[in-house]
């Protein structure tokens, strides 16, 4: 596929004061567990490879009992002779075979000092962080931490007061939800926003309204270049449909599917966009385990696959840990951890936003 953008990208009407991202809970059981005892990851001693594929990300089914790798784990899986050394290669080696190659290929996205504040109240402050092309960089943090407002920022549905965002090469101040979605960037969000009414294709099929290029009479006559179009539209969405195995439900009306199936109707739609950089907001919520297991999968194959970069929000920790090459942390706005999931697992910042830290009793002993 190539790339393009996403048609609805300019639809979704921010409320004009956000309250976060949700209910402030400062520390999440699933963190807290993940800190103290890190899970185990696909080809673990004691594990079946099948058991933990979510948590082992894309490295290979048949790792050597313990050993922790995913594909930005280039340094330790690029040469190793096991599957998923290929992928692992897109991320060449550098520096020590500890070290994580999340940045060794270009930046694709850079945020520089990126402000946020609505009425005085501060989203986010001072954040700055690249993810390079190629990657899937996960965003982290408490609800209420700013994660939301930040990918609303990076794809123009608000707009920061100070900071630029380098997207391709070219920097903007500021950046419209039409731009970002002509120039490759699509989005999915927290509440599904589909048409209820409409089958699986033709919702699948929206996501590619700004490739036509033909006049809106042509299209209601279907003459001249809309009926090549509409062919060649429903080609590509039929392809989407089967990518993500929702070709059983492509005449179903979207309202009728399950909540999980209509979470990939979502994603499959911003996917026939041709997306150079696919911003996921929280795409496993709700889920079960099954439901999840499958969804990261599909993210997986569309970053492998398609050479999709990807930055989500997810709050299921042994997901992200197992799925991302690059984690950045924020906590009340600010970016406390940047890094590789190892990295940020033993961050003190982090450690100490979640769990606190002990202090000395104030108290001398006589």
């Amino acid at each position: 596929m190539g790339h393009g953008a996403l048609a609805v990208a300019g639809q979704y009407q921010p409320p004009a004061l956000p309250m976060g991202d949700g209910p402030c809970v400062r520390c999440p059981a699933p963190l807290v567990g993940l800190l103290l005892d890190p899970p185990p990851v696909a080809g673990c001693a004691g594990h079946e490879p099948l058991e933990h594929t979510v948590a082992g990300g894309r490295c290979a089914d048949s790792l050597q009992p313990g050993v922790f790798c995913g594909v930005g784990y280039s340094a330790r899986c690029a040469g190793s002779g096991q599957p998923g050394a290929a992928i692992a290669s897109l991320y060449p080696a550098s520096g020590s075979a500890d070290e994580c190659a999340v940045m060794s290929t270009p930046a694709l996205l850079t945020l520089d000092d990126i402000s946020l504040s609505f009425k005085g109240v501060k989203a986010v402050t001072s954040i700055s962080f690249s993810v390079a092309s190629g990657e899937i960089c996960a965003l982290i943090g408490p609800n209420g931490a700013g994660k939301s407002s930040l990918l609303n920022v990076i794809n123009g549905v608000y707009q920061a007061q100070s900071g630029s965002i380098s997207y391709a090469g070219q920097t903007r101040r500021r950046m419209r939800p039409h731009q970002a979605a002509e120039d490759g960037i699509a989005r999915t969000f927290q509440n599904i926003a589909l048409f209820k009414g409409m089958s699986v294709l033709d919702n699948v099929q929206t996501g590619r309204n700004l490739k036509r290029r033909s006049t809106w009479l042509e299209q209601m006559l279907r003459v001249g270049r809309a009926a090549a179009e509409d062919d060649e539209q429903r080609w590509h969405a039929e392809r989407v449909i089967e990518f993500l195995r929702i070709h059983p439900w492509r005449h179903t009306l979207v309202g009728k599917l399950s909540y999980g199936l209509q979470k990939r109707v979502e994603l499959a739609r911003a996917l026939a966009a041709e997306p150079r950089l696919l911003l996921l907001d929280e795409p496993m919520a709700g889920m079960n385990a099954e439901e999840k297991h499958e969804m990261s999968q599909f993210i997986r194959d569309i970053n492998r696959e398609l050479g999709t970069t990807v930055v989500l929000i997810e709050h299921d920790m042994s997901v992200v840990m197992g799925l991302s090459d690059h984690v950045v942390v924020l906590d009340y706005g600010r970016k406390i951890g940047d890094g590789t999931p190892e990295q940020v697992r033993a961050n003190p910042q982090v450690i100490a936003a979640y769990l606190g830290t002990r202090r000395s009793s104030p108290i001398r002993k006589p």
